[in-house]
């Protein structure tokens, strides 16, 4: 109890620093040598021991703060805030336009006390606060069930023009399905570009959504009729994140430069011969073709077989080389948290390619 002065101390622990102190005094120590051990002073013990002693008179003492506003000061406060010169501002602007104006009614944290008091610390301002609205989640469980696109810069020749890289990627394979190269950003040019895109990898109707940000482009009148004339779905939302990721290994690879002839030459490695950290290494277009589910299962078997050999090294399981099911798009949290895998779909392929080999 060192150091409680001035704390208060309850009826529990006043009766038994006198039970301990009582003990002590009976195996022959100084009462007051006892209290000093629990850092009591005696005379406050001996207070504790008379009748009602272990009652805390303080906590009977109501005090009134010297600084608390008045029932008049505080409806004065309620009244300023909600006429009609003021009702309309924040009250961090209200009191620097009161001291302006030569009045002191309170502080800027006693008008956010007594409004929050009164249950009147909503939005202030007349226009309604814009509502932002969380954009659909889809999920994908195989290659063109859902694309996500968007435009970049690409530097020329010239300083301060440039050209237009559209590119759309396939969110579960990561495959890019679509580019195009051009002067201007314009609507017309992704809507060919969806279009021939769509040709490309024979989506059937109402079959795809299409994700963008809220790029001009992506919401023009053009765009929008071509996606419903070709029953695309469209998505769009502040985040874009497969694109935005595509455009950092666009622009972080060693060879970017300009023009139609280089976004086919970086198109062809991304999609073939890119090790795509994401999908455990192998290409989009191995993940698209479906190609990659027999590599990452002769890699298991790699694996195993090593551990197998020198089961010295080994003091857990083998790499685990398998994909999620589901890739989704614009998750929330109601949505469950996909922990399953296509570790199955891997051990069946395993199973396969060793009874092959037998």
């Amino acid at each position: 109890m060192g150091g409680n002065r001035g704390r208060l101390i309850d009826d529990t622990q006043r009766k038994e620093a006198i039970k301990l102190i009582n003990e002590a005094h009976a195996l022959g120590a100084r009462k007051y040598k006892a209290c000093a051990a629990l850092g009591l002073s005696i005379r406050t013990v001996e207070r504790w021991e008379k009748d009602n002693g272990l009652f805390d008179n303080r906590k009977l003492v109501k005090r009134t703060p010297k600084n608390k506003l008045s029932k008049e000061q505080r409806d004065m406060v309620i009244a300023i805030a909600n006429t009609e010169v003021y009702r309309d501002l924040p009250l961090s602007k209200i009191v620097p336009l009161l001291a302006d104006s030569g009045q002191y009614v309170a502080s800027e944290s006693t008008f956010y006390r007594i409004l929050r008091e009164e249950n009147q610390l909503i939005h202030r301002l007349r226009s309604q606060p814009v509502k932002h609205h969380r954009p659909d989640a889809f999920e994908a469980n195989g290659p063109n069930q859902v694309w996500t696109w968007d435009i970049s810069y690409c530097p020329s020749q010239v300083s301060g023009i440039y050209f237009y890289l559209y590119m759309i990627i396939d969110i579960y394979s990561r495959k890019i399905t679509g580019f195009s190269v051009h002067e201007q950003e314009l609507s017309e040019h992704a809507a060919n570009l969806v279009r021939q895109s769509c040709l490309d990898e024979k989506i059937e109707h109402s079959t795809l959504v299409l994700h963008s940000d809220n790029g001009a482009p992506m919401k023009g009148a053009t765009m929008l009729a071509t996606l419903e004339k070709l029953g695309v779905i469209p998505s769009v939302s502040n985040d874009n994140p497969y694109s935005e990721a595509l455009f950092r290994t666009v622009k972080y690879h060693p060879s970017f430069s300009i023009a139609r002839q280089w976004a086919e030459k970086f198109v062809f490695w991304y999609n073939n011969m890119h090790l795509h950290s994401a999908l455990k290494f192998v290409t989009p277009q191995q993940r698209h073709s479906g190609e990659d589910l027999i590599i990452r299962a002769k890699r298991t078997i790699v694996y195993q077989q090593a551990r197998i050999n020198n089961p010295e090294r080994w003091s857990g399981h083998v790499r685990d080389w398998s994909l999620p099911d589901v890739t989704t798009l614009n998750p929330n949290k109601q949505m469950k948290k996909i922990t399953f895998n296509d570790s199955s779909k891997l051990n069946e392929q395993c199973m396969a390619i060793m009874s092959l080999s037998e």
